[in-house]
């Protein structure tokens, strides 16, 4: 009996002890329940935000393309005539007028012919003046019946042979003339040289397909800019002057900006003057030209810059800043306010941007839609914010 009494002596020990831990637990679990966040449970205040309105102003569309500049004149120069080259008679990319003196082929042997053949023409006037002298003696020996008729026939075609020997004659006299003036070779136009391609003292062939090429003159004010544009544009600008919101520029000089590539802006005006007449099958793209006035000869040709053709315009439209526009998947969108200064998302459609740097809006916002233009990192769809209205509705 007295080992039973020993091992129940133990429980009855830790009765006291578990029924303290309990109290301790049930304290902290009250405590933990009473606590309360900081702040004394409020929520906290509506995100600050910057609101605005779609800007209302109207614009015109210009469509950008890549260039290429081409002189609206431009000749190479070649030989009429062959011979030894005698002179160079200007400096490598020189700036020359119409008719100016650019090489001398050594002209003796063209004065040679030309004395050749005003002998052969003085010759030639000899004998058809002998020719019509017999000819008129003829004349009364046939009235006389002193010669046959077959006589005085022979006589009248010596007369028709003699005048076509002095024409012919003439002629010849006529090409070395223009030999001799071909020796001479001359500016065809006005402009800037490229460098002489032939010094003195080489032999030169002339007159043939393949004369020798001794320059190139290209013309400098105005200059042409040859751009192409994709099937979808030549379909808009057609659409527009169908509708009367823009003449075709086959027919009217449309307006047409320029520039290089170290300047900022389009600061060169010129106009359109020529579009082809076919879309090339090979690329789906027509070929547009402008033509551009250029005093101070900064385009020259091969130059490549960007144009911008106006298209359709002035319209109203709606402008919000880029920085304003989120985008979800496929679609982008703004953050809009309600009247109860909820926000929600409000898809739109996009259009091109200004050079002011302002989205144009096509759809999805009219001109009273407030929108959040800073503080978009701290909305979501259907929180209440504290808007403020913008200073500067044009910033970007």
């Amino acid at each position: 009996m007295k080992p039973a009494f020993r091992q129940a002596a133990p429980r009855r020990a830790l009765a006291p002890r578990l029924t303290a831990l309990t109290v301790v637990l049930a304290a902290i679990v009250l405590s933990a329940c009473n606590s309360q966040p900081p702040g004394g449970g409020q929520a906290p205040p509506p995100p600050q935000v910057t609101v605005t309105t779609p800007e209302q102003r109207d614009i015109t569309d210009w469509d950008e393309f890549t260039a290429r500049i081409a002189a609206v004149e431009a000749v190479e120069v070649r030989a009429r005539v062959s011979g030894y080259l005698e002179s160079v008679d200007f400096t490598d990319g020189e700036t020359v007028e119409q008719g100016q003196l650019l090489f001398v082929v050594d002209p003796r042997p063209f004065e040679a012919a030309v004395a050749q053949a005003e002998a052969v023409l003085n010759q030639a006037q000899v004998s058809a003046q002998l020719a019509d002298n017999d000819l008129e003696r003829a004349q009364d020996l046939f009235n006389s019946r002193a010669i046959s008729e077959e006589e005085f026939d022979a006589r009248t075609q010596n007369v028709q042979s003699a005048r076509s020997a002095v024409k012919a004659a003439e002629a010849a006299l006529t090409q070395t003339r223009l030999d001799l003036e071909f020796t001479r070779i001359k500016a065809p136009i006005s402009g800037r040289t490229s460098r002489a391609l032939v010094t003195r003292g080489n032999l030169i062939s002339g007159g043939q397909s393949n004369a020798t090429l001794l320059t190139t003159i290209v013309s400098r004010d105005p200059v042409y800019a040859y751009f192409t544009a994709a099937e979808d544009a030549y379909l808009k600008y057609q659409r527009l002057a169908q509708s009367g919101d823009r003449p075709s520029s086959r027919v009217a000089p449309n307006p047409l900006r320029l520039k290089v590539s170290d300047e900022d802006g389009f600061v060169h005006v010129g106009a359109m003057d020529f579009v082809d007449n076919v879309v090339d099958p090979s690329t789906g793209t027509i070929e547009g030209r402008g033509i551009f006035p250029n005093p101070d000869g900064i385009l020259i040709p091969g130059l490549f810059a960007k144009v911008q053709l106006q298209g359709k315009g002035p319209y109203p439209a709606l402008l919000i800043p880029d920085t304003a526009i989120g985008t979800d998947q496929s679609r982008q969108f703004v953050y809009i306010v309600d009247g109860e200064n909820k926000v929600s998302q409000q898809v739109i459609t996009p259009g091109r941007l200004t050079e002011d740097g302002l989205r144009v809006v096509e759809a999805g916002l009219t001109a009273e839609t407030r929108f959040i233009l800073t503080g978009l990192q701290r909305v979501r769809p259907g929180m209440v914010v504290a808007p403020s209205t913008a200073n500067d509705q044009q910033g970007p």
